[in-house]
């Protein structure tokens, strides 16, 4: 948040909480246990946290291991300190992905309850009607049940922007099926707040500052209706395999990966 001494005039002024209540300077925290928060957002006070946003490429898997050797995405990423997938992409589909060790915010951003956007760019076969982007606006049927209203813009004949609120695997690309207008290609161009057009397939970069408190401020209007987990995360979310797919070059932060 900034300095010892910003923080400082930042618990003076009242905008500091420590679970719920307003904050005193010289009040201890326990960051395992308490809850902090600044103007009503959360911040995240667990030691060591860090957060990546990691441009995946087509043919890299969203797992933290894969039993017949193909890339995962935990390869383009500096080894230490250990960091896991917030959700997955399918190991065809390409686009951003946030890597992280801290728990609370991967909750926030994976569980369908907190309702975080994530915007997508397809390329699909045909020249989708208007009545198929009516059905996918009021939600599609799909064999594991209806899906959520998308948001759904057409930016060419054959190209959609579609936004949507949850994280079934492969939603979108069921949705589209579902119309009649499979993905030829698609591409995760935003999740919550937070896009980067400029960063390139394989490469990832850490995380401002702003935009972590971007991402706790998008996922705070739902909070109440999932339980708060432990600060941390014991496992790394799992998602399909795919095939092969050569990895970029190690480099450092907002560089190129790191096998």
């Amino acid at each position: 948040m900034g300095s010892r001494r910003v923080c400082d005039e930042l618990v003076a002024a009242g905008r500091v909480t420590v679970n719920g209540v307003t904050a005193e300077l010289g009040r201890r925290v326990d960051p395992s246990a308490d809850e902090v928060a600044v103007d009503g957002v959360p911040v995240p006070v667990v030691p060591d946290l860090v957060y990546y946003l990691v441009n995946k490429p087509s043919g890299v898997v969203t797992t933290a291991s894969d039993p017949e050797g193909r890339p995962t995405v935990l390869e383009l990423v500096p080894a230490s300190p250990r960091v896991f997938p917030v959700g997955r992409l399918d190991f065809d589909t390409e686009g951003l992905i946030v890597l992280t060790n801290d728990g609370v915010l991967a909750h926030r951003l994976a569980h369908p309850s907190h309702g975080v956007p994530k915007e997508y760019l397809a390329e699909v076969q045909g020249t989708p009607e208007p009545a198929a982007l009516r059905r996918l606006r009021e939600g599609v049927e799909l064999d594991d049940g209806p899906s959520a209203p998308a948001v759904v813009g057409q930016v060419a004949p054959h190209a959609l922007r579609i936004v949507v609120h949850e994280g079934r695997n492969r939603q979108v690309r069921r949705m589209l099926e579902a119309v009649g207008h499979p993905a030829r290609r698609l591409v995760r161009t935003r999740i919550g707040p937070v896009a980067d057009p400029a960063l390139r397939p394989g490469r990832w970069r850490l995380l401002r500052t702003d935009e972590v408190r971007a991402l706790y401020a998008h996922s705070s209007a739902k909070e109440g209706r999932a339980a708060r987990p432990q600060p941390r995360a014991a496992a790394p979310a799992s998602a399909p395999a795919g095939p092969p797919a050569s990895a970029p070059a190690s480099a450092p932060e907002g560089g190129q990966a790191n096998r």
